[in-house]
């Protein structure tokens, strides 16, 4: 049976332009700059740079005249400055334009897949040949890897370049394709490439037995049991070291000087920059978040003009809604801009004082522990907010370029009850693996140990985590001879 009945409910949404300001705020320097250019393309009501002299005049002319509402509603006065002096007047502006070069750098050169073709063409193939072997280089990956099973191969061949051919024939022409430089492309394996690179080099008895060590014994060179390496092979320590030495020497990614080449280049551009100015920590927002924005003279010229009319027409009436809703979109736009800078300076500034110490000093033992809600309660925003500006910003310190997350983590108690930031024993746990013997490398438990020795009580699990965290290996991998 169908009923209707009239129910409440209180909600809670966020307007369009809060949403608006919500992704303004995660932008990066970068992507705020392009978010900036589309806006004025598509709002012709809103331009970018300083009024010209005569544009000031202007909007002086219209300052005199009064307070003016027409009879759609639009006040000219909320879009001109009700100083004497226009706004941008009073801002000043330390950079040239050719301070910062904002085009993001392409690099040039030729890629990894030509330059092996290119050599292709000094050695004697048949036409088949060439096919196969130009199929093969189109197979290596980045890394100078032919990460496929010759059958996958001859199958592929079959079917989308009609060559028919037999493993034998690609095997041939792999081994072509291997005698390319540099020396261990197309490789199918670690152990093939470190191999082919070793036997490109001049024999040495180190080497002689670097090889016998990669073909015979790759499991226990990997992991590292040397002294099974030394009974298998009767070598004393010192030879065992010279295998190593030359095996160390090779490049186990032989086509990683080419990958990526023809890609943009990766460029960070630090939103904060803070400096220490005597003792004490001066924070800036970079000039490019904060674009010289105003509204249009143009379209304020339309609208008066439409306000002195004595007639007007329903096109006249179509006309000025249409500006009204670009001069509407144009102003807040540019609010949007001001809130953002005042978020990013608040959150940063509220940061900067929780992390005091560590910005002074620079040493990361003095990160206190901070989380999302600390930084949020202080400067009564909302969690999310704050990680927007923590999650995509770069800050510029006497230290180096540092992610703005990076500042933040979890807190533990020391053995006097005090809480310590997890990012203090990550710093003390490095320093004391960097410090151990690497003939006999720390265990987990031992590592454990020295950090409840120094007062810190954390499990063993707890310890592995962290080491994980700082992509350190187990203590077998850290071995040395």
């Amino acid at each position: 049976m169908l009923k209707q009945n009239l129910q409440y409910k209180l909600l809670q949404k966020l307007s369009p332009q809060q949403i608006q300001l919500m992704k303004l705020i995660q932008l990066p320097t970068q992507a705020f700059e392009e978010k900036v250019k589309q806006e004025i393309e598509e709002n012709p009501a809103l331009e970018s740079g300083k009024n010209s002299d005569e544009d000031a005049d202007m909007s002086n002319e219209y300052e005199d005249s009064g307070t003016e509402t027409i009879e759609t509603d639009i006040n000219i006065d909320d879009y001109l400055s009700d100083d004497e002096t226009p706004s941008y007047k009073l801002q000043s502006n330390n950079y040239s334009a050719d301070d910062e070069d904002k085009n993001i750098p392409y690099a040039g050169g030729t890629s990894f897949n030509q330059f092996l073709k290119n050599q292709l063409n000094t050695v004697r193939l048949s036409e088949q040949e060439r096919q196969v072997a130009e199929f093969l280089i189109g197979s290596i990956d980045d890394s100078g890897y032919i990460r496929r099973s010759i059958e996958d191969i001859v199958d592929d061949l079959a079917f989308s370049s009609n060559v028919y051919t037999s493993e034998e024939e690609v095997l041939k022409m792999l081994k072509a394709v291997q005698d390319l430089d540099p020396a261990g492309v197309g490789a199918q394996s670690l152990e093939e490439c470190l191999l082919i690179q070793l036997r490109r080099k001049e024999e040495n008895p180190s080497r002689i037995l670097a090889i016998k060590i990669l073909d015979k014994s790759f499991d226990h060179f990997v992991k590292k049991h040397y002294k099974k390496l030394m009974q298998k092979f009767d070598i004393t320590e010192e030879e065992l070291k010279g295998a190593i030495s030359e095996i160390e020497k090779l490049n186990p990614k032989p086509g990683g000087s080419f990958a990526n080449n023809n890609k943009i280049v990766e460029q960070i551009v630090p939103d904060f920059s803070i400096k220490i100015v005597e003792g004490e920590l001066d924070l800036t927002l970079n000039s490019r978040n904060a674009p010289e924005l105003h509204i249009s003279n143009e379209y304020n010229n339309l609208l008066r003009g439409y306000a002195n009319s004595k007639t007007k027409t329903k096109s006249q009436k179509d006309a000025v809604l249409f500006i009204k809703q670009k001069l509407d979109g144009a102003k807040w736009f540019i609010d949007a801009i001001k809130q953002r800078q005042q978020t990013l300076l608040l959150t940063m500034n509220a940061i900067l004082h929780h992390q005091k110490e560590y910005f002074l000093t620079g040493d990361e033992r003095k990160l206190k522990p901070m989380i999302l809600k600390d930084i949020a309660d202080k400067i009564n925003m909302d969690v999310s907010t704050v990680s927007r500006v923590a999650n995509s910003k770069y800050a510029d310190t006497p230290y180096g370029t540092k992610l703005i997350k990076d500042f933040f983590s979890e807190s533990m108690k020391n053995d006097q009850g005090e809480d310590v930031s997890t990012r203090e024993i990550k710093k003390i746990l490095e320093n004391v693996i960097k410090e151990e013997s690497k003939k006999k490398p720390l265990t987990d438990d031992k590592l454990a140990a020295i950090l409840k020795e120094k007062g810190y009580l954390i499990a063993r699990r707890t310890v592995a985590k962290y080491r994980e965290q700082l992509s350190i290996p187990v203590a077998r991998l850290r071995k040395e001879i």
